[in-house]
Order: structure tokens, then sequence, then C-alpha cells
């Protein structure tokens, strides 16, 4: 197994050389030490490191941020590396076990999949800030980008060869740069799993240089962003001003026929001209801003129509069929319409990404 062993630091005390020194007794014989812009009263632990045969420091004159640190690790590592099977990042106030850090080298070996060594956050003794920040992060990472991910703020990852040019693509310098290598893990279909490991707080996390209120608006900045650029959430709004332009509609038509065609015709009507009058805002939008398809124009054009003539025939049954069979007046018909209609939302965005613009 022939992994090398990534540690970034900022103005470290002598805990990083214990970090040096257990990663050793475990075998690990390539160890990457960055020193991100350390002072000259900070240079020691570094200058002790190198001494230990396979360590070697890679040196930012100036503090250019965890994020840019990582990735110059990584391109060192792919110039300097090329017969080795990948890294795992560790960070350096000795909070990531040499004994772990081996467990996600060898899940990583074992899977050929992004590995996240994650603690548990539900011990009475983990320090409240962090406590509290992952499990808001975890939640709105499961809820705003659908990854389900345990421990959000987890620096111990191991990340074979084939992806870290993903790694080094990914945007950002500082904190946020970790946030975004999570998101890319789905906008990039890296597989990864989780491996459970030690959870370590020395001093209540005082040596870490992360800073509660700024790095976290940059790294929720950065969710929030990725949340509002996704596919799913520009078909909501695309789907959301086509839905109010067709249901405007169709109430108005409605109230038209009410008194001059039968309530079959009636429902037909209205929803058959709402919805050709709606469609092709809500096709060119799909097209060329949520999907922005390569395909031919006729050749999504007719896959959309059918699409279109099929959930409008649905929902013009659906809407029928529980009128008549809960004797609706034309108020709650048009209630009944919106959650018919938003039953078929969900099953138009998978066959439309799936099938009409894929």
């Amino acid at each position: 197994m022939k992994i090398s062993v990534i540690v970034p630091s900022l103005n470290p005390d002598e805990k990083l050389l214990e970090v040096v020194k257990s990663l050793k007794e475990k075998g690990f014989n390539d160890i990457i030490l960055v020193d991100d812009g350390s002072d000259d009263s900070h240079k020691m632990a570094f200058n002790e490191a190198a001494k230990y045969d396979g360590v070697s420091v890679l040196v930012h004159e100036v503090n250019k941020g965890k994020g840019r640190a990582l990735k110059t690790a990584f391109e060192y590592f792919l110039k300097e590396r090329p017969e080795y099977d990948g890294v795992v990042t560790v960070d350096g106030d000795n909070q990531h076990k040499a004994e772990d850090v081996l467990k996600c080298c060898e899940a990583m070996i074992s899977n050929k999949s992004l590995i996240l060594g994650v603690r548990d956050f539900s011990r009475d003794d983990i320090p409240a800030r962090s406590k509290f920040g992952n499990n808001l992060t975890s939640g709105i990472f499961k809820t705003f980008c659908k990854l389900n991910i345990t421990d959000t703020q987890t620096g111990l990852r191991a990340i074979p060869r084939e992806f870290i040019k993903d790694m080094l693509e990914v945007k950002g310098e500082r904190y946020e740069y970790e946030t975004n290598m999570l998101l890319a893990l789905k906008s990039r279909n890296i597989p990864f799993m989780e491996v459970g490991i030690q959870t370590v707080y020395i001093d209540d996390n005082e040596s870490s240089h992360f800073n509660p209120i700024k790095d976290s608006i940059k790294i929720y900045k950065v969710i929030f962003a990725y949340f509002f650029t996704t596919t799913a959430f520009k078909y909501t709004l695309c789907s959301i001003s086509s839905w109010m332009i067709d249901n405007l509609l169709f109430n108005i038509f409605s109230f038209i026929f009410v008194a001059a065609v039968s309530r079959d015709i009636r429902i037909l009507l209205a929803t058959v001209i709402a919805r050709i009058m709606s469609s092709f805002y809500n096709y060119l939008m799909n097209a060329k801003l949520v999907f922005k398809s390569q395909r031919s124009m006729k050749t999504t054009f007719i896959k959309y129509y059918i699409l279109w003539i099929g959930i409008m025939l649905c929902s013009f049954l659906l809407v029928d069929l529980f009128t008549w069979l809960l004797g609706l007046n034309l108020q709650l018909t048009a209630l009944c319409k919106i959650i018919v209609d938003l039953c078929l939302f969900f099953a138009s965005y998978n066959i439309q990404k799936k099938w009409v613009f894929k």
C-alpha cells in the first residue's frame, strides 16, 4: 500500500511531531507537511519533523489557507509520486489517530472510493460549537444538497489517485475548500464512503485556526450557492412560474366555460388551453436554462410534447375522477388540480432529465 500522508499546518506546536512519529510507527513512509506561512517562532516543529526519513516539507511564504495548502500537496504528489495509490489528508493537531488513518487507507484501497473518517457527534464531551456546527451543516447538506454526510468537518480523507485531479479543480483556497470538496463528490459522481474514527478534541479544540463567524459564512455561502445552481432548483423555479401561468389560465377558462358546457368538457378545455399556452414557455426554459440540452431542438421538442400530452391527460383524468368521486365545486376543483399537478411534477422532472433532454 503506497499512500502519501498530507498534513497542512499553520503555526504548529509539539503536537505536529507527535503526529509524524505516530504515523511513522504505523508504517507510513511518505509524509508531506505543508507549512502554510507559519511565523518564525513556529518553524521548529517543521525543522524537527524534516529530520525523519520520508518526511517532506512544502513551504508557503505567506498564509494562503488550508485549501491552497492541500492543493499544493496534491500537485506535488502527482508530480513526485507517480507510483503511489493515493493520499490521505490529516490534521496536524493530533486529533486524527494513526490507527484511524491506517483504517481509512485500507478502506480506500479495498473499495476504490474516497473515504471520509467520521466522528461520533452524539457524545457528551464534544465541544458545543463543534457539535452545533456539524449538526447544522450536516442537516443543510442533506436537505439542500441531497448528500448524507455524518461529519462534514472531518479533515481525515483518503483520496485515490484517480480523483486527485478532480480535487485540484475544486474551487476554494481556505476552509470553504473542504466543503466544496464534499459537494464535488456528488457533482463529479465520485464514489465515497464513511469510516468511523475516534472522536478526539484537545483543549476544547483551541488550537484550531477556524474562525467561527468568518469561515462559517464562507462555508454556508458555498453550500447555498451550490443549491441555487443545481438543475433541480432551476427546474423548480421554471416549473413554479409555468404552474402559476397554467393555473391562472385554467381558472380563467373554467370560469368562462362554466355556464356554456358540461363539467367534463369545461375541465378538458380549460386544461388543454392553459397547458398549451404555458408549455411553450416551459419547454424553452427547460431546454436552454435548466437542462442546457445539446441535443437538436427537433428531437427534444418531439419528446417533450409526447411527455406533455401524457402529463396533460393524466392531469385531466385524475382531476375529473376526483371531481366526480368527491362532488367538488369549482373552487375545490381548482385545489384538486393543484394537488394532482404537484404529484405529476416529480414524475415529469425525472422523465425530462433521463429521457427528453439527456
